[in-house]
């Protein structure tokens, strides 16, 4: 029989042992691969953390085979945000239109695999999980910053453009990038744009959003820290239609 490959489980980290493979995947993605950093940072343990994490829920994808975490999620409802008093983008955004909605939030970051785990299903599963918690919880709307890696904005002016061109928030989901960081996105005219060039630059993550009918903020937000340029997802699980709800369900 042909191999069916790994498989795995999808759970919420339960003690310091769990938490900690999370921010050690995260410190081998965002800093030693990609080159970030931030205050709390760990380099001798590799751990990538922060003063948000004992707030959030931690999503992990476990090699069932290996037992080791692959794959990472961070959540944090909005109930949990009001506690803390703000939610880890609201540094980036202005979150106001979300917050002034009366629904539901989630906010969702620090999203990674690991390299030997990248275009399998670990990340398939991974959504499977975060679907199953929204459900459980009947979050309304998902919100998160993305990047794109590097701190050149002319370099991704074409998926930045082509980004505020056609996907673009509507007025009451459009967060906006907060004025002293406010990168237009908007760099080139929509008869400039060059759609199978710009969605070359486009990682992944944004794609699938976008798939799943996910909007953009309105600016970019350039995060010298961890040398990347990041816009807002918006996913409103309302004006998703059956496919795309087939697809976030796992179907």
């Amino acid at each position: 029989m042909p191999d069916a490959g790994p498989s795995f489980t999808v759970k919420l980290a339960e003690n310091d042992t769990e938490l900690r493979a999370a921010q050690r995947l995260r410190y081998d993605v965002f800093i030693r691969e990609l080159g970030g950093g931030g205050e709390m940072v760990d380099h001798d343990a590799g751990l990538e953390r922060d003063r948000f994490d004992p707030y959030f829920d931690h999503m992990l994808a476990i090699d069932d085979q290996s037992g080791k975490v692959v794959g990472v999620y961070r959540l944090l409802p909005g109930d949990r945000a009001s506690e803390i008093g703000q939610f880890y983008s609201e540094d980036e955004y202005d979150l106001s239109i979300l917050k002034q909605g009366g629904r539901k939030l989630l906010e969702l970051g620090r999203s990674c695999l690991h390299p030997d785990y990248r275009g399998g299903t670990a990340m398939y599963h991974l959504w499977n999980g975060l679907a199953a918690y929204v459900a459980e919880r009947e979050i309304e709307v998902l919100f998160g910053v993305a990047s794109f890696h590097g701190t050149d904005p002319q370099a991704l002016a074409q998926p930045l453009s082509m980004l505020h061109h056609n996907h673009l928030a509507p007025p009451d989901l459009r967060v906006r990038a907060q004025p002293k960081v406010f990168q237009p996105m908007d760099m080139l005219d929509s008869d400039k744009l060059d759609r199978r060039a710009a969605m070359v630059q486009v990682p992944a993550l944004i794609k699938a959003y976008l798939r799943l009918g996910g909007f953009v903020g309105e600016g970019a937000f350039i995060d010298h820290m961890f040398n990347t340029t990041d816009v807002c997802l918006i996913l409103d699980t309302a004006r998703m239609n059956e496919r795309q709800r087939r697809i976030y369900g796992g179907a």
